[in-house]
């Protein structure tokens, strides 16, 4: 079921009415009631499965959004993952706070767990999954569940955010709505549709040969050519997130590659990929949660990349993970393959340049 659920939600970017069905689906993997994703930038768009659709037009018309505790503490969390109430507060402080005294437990929920992630560009999205109070917390199997998608869903609500939770018209009015760099490739990397923000970038991103893209990156180019390989006999495979560099090897851009599904296609013609580019800008630190989204890293190579970002030695990360040198090698190697590095100083150059965007 997961394969296709991945499929589904994919398939939610571009046609974002399936976001209730799909929202439920998502509730059902930790036996909850229904679900909610939205994303947020100048406005707020957001969708909701049918069971507490109620729930939260009350969210959103009475303003709790502004107070809300679940948002604020999520976004400030370094931990890229769902959380649950217990992460943050105990049964006397929850039965005290007006969000789950006033609004949800009055409507029957008051467990639930939610994730949230702000990506370089000031979006802010957030899915949340709500359990009937009588149920009980989300159990830890629940969560795990949802964390191994965690990412899908996160590109996917960026791309129907940006697009306001609205149907495309086709694939030039979407776009154009995306309001970022983006493009429609073919399996062999042929260029089906462009906005005039990507024809801007020429220095970064080419057409070349039968209108195949080429990236002035090499190390993108090749991450990007293994990427498209994947489409077709693993489609799900194929999301990622590839840094892009200028002369001077700095990251000044992220390339997201997400594949087009199921009726996606009514809209986005016969493309097999959707490439979206997010700027990189200047920051002294990574955030966890970012890096854990964009590159799929685990939680052991989310501190071994935040220590090469400080300048932290093997043996010092070594020493402060509990773990061998060679363990720590093995790590390495993960985090230089997933970013498309080679070197420890690549790496640390391209994560103290991600930030998130005021």
């Amino acid at each position: 079921m997961t394969d296709d659920l991945i499929d589904r939600i994919y398939e939610c970017a571009v046609v974002p009415e399936l976001w209730p069905q799909v929202l439920n689906d998502l509730a059902g993997l930790a036996d909850a009631r229904g679900g909610l994703v939205f994303s947020a930038r100048r406005t707020v768009c957001w969708s909701a499965s049918g069971r507490v659709q109620d729930l939260f037009e009350e969210y959103f018309e009475d303003d709790w959004f502004s107070r809300c505790t679940r948002r604020v503490c999520s976004m400030r969390a370094e931990k890229p993952s769902f959380f649950v109430e217990h992460d943050f507060w105990t049964d006397d402080q929850l039965r005290e706070d007006p969000m789950y005294r006033d609004l949800f437990r009055p409507h029957g929920v008051g467990w639930g767990t939610w994730t949230g992630l702000r990506m370089p560009t000031g979006d802010e999205i957030v899915v949340s999954i709500e359990r009937p109070f009588e149920r009980g917390p989300v159990e830890r199997e629940h969560i795990d569940r949802l964390n191994e998608i965690r990412p899908h869903l996160v590109r996917s609500a960026l791309v129907s955010g940006r697009m306001e939770l609205q149907r495309a018209k086709g694939a030039t009015d979407a776009l154009t709505v995306l309001g970022l760099p983006a493009l429609l490739v073919d399996a062999r990397g042929r260029v089906l549709e462009a906005n005039p923000m990507i024809e801007a970038l020429d220095g970064q991103i080419r057409f070349g040969l039968g209108e195949a893209i080429v990236l002035a990156d090499q190390k993108a180019q090749a991450k990007l050519t293994v990427a498209l390989s994947a489409i077709e006999a693993a489609p799900i495979l194929a999301s990622c997130s590839i840094p892009l560099r200028d002369e001077d090897g700095r990251a000044n851009a992220l390339l997201h590659m997400m594949p087009i599904r199921r009726s996606a296609h009514d809209i986005m013609g016969q493309s097999y990929a959707l490439l979206l580019l997010t700027p990189i800008n200047p920051g002294r630190a990574p955030n966890a949660d970012l890096l854990k989204t964009l590159f799929n890293l685990s939680p052991s190579e989310v501190r071994i990349a935040k220590g090469m970002a400080k300048g932290e030695t093997l043996d010092e990360l070594a020493e402060r993970g509990g773990v061998s040198k060679n363990t720590v090698r093995s790590q390495l190697r993960s985090v230089l393959e997933k970013t498309g590095c080679k070197r420890q100083a690549e790496v640390a150059a391209l994560l103290t340049r991600l930030s998130i965007a005021p």
